[in-house]
């Protein structure tokens, strides 16, 4: 059973550390991360991003301490071709994410 958006808003604030850090990096205003913890669906787009914020910060979780995840979300990376992956989540590439991580996971060098 899919996990009611609120919940998993929830998830990400305490897994980013603040309300305004994670509107910051799902590239919304902190009101809308406050409705959404109310249960006010996001749009299709921040939806997306929710969901792909939540599988990449579960990965990175298999990989680095909250921290350092924390930095690698923000943080140029040569496997998204010097990116952000911030900025690949707001584009709507998850695949190109979950590409990094693999690769990420694997140790292969970029």
């Amino acid at each position: 059973m899919p996990v009611p958006v609120a919940v998993k808003v929830l998830s990400l604030v305490e897994a980013v550390g603040s309300q305004r850090r994670l509107a910051e990096l799902l590239g919304v205003d902190p009101a809308q991360v406050t409705r959404w913890q109310r249960g006010e669906s996001p749009s299709p787009l921040n939806a997306r991003g929710v969901d792909v914020l939540e599988l990449v910060l579960s990965e990175l979780s298999r990989l680095y301490d909250p921290g350092t995840a924390r930095r690698w979300l923000v943080g140029l990376n040569p496997h998204l071709g010097d990116r952000r992956p911030v900025d690949v989540i707001h584009a709507g590439r998850a695949e190109d994410l979950l590409a990094a991580l693999r690769i990420e996971a694997a140790g292969t060098p970029a």
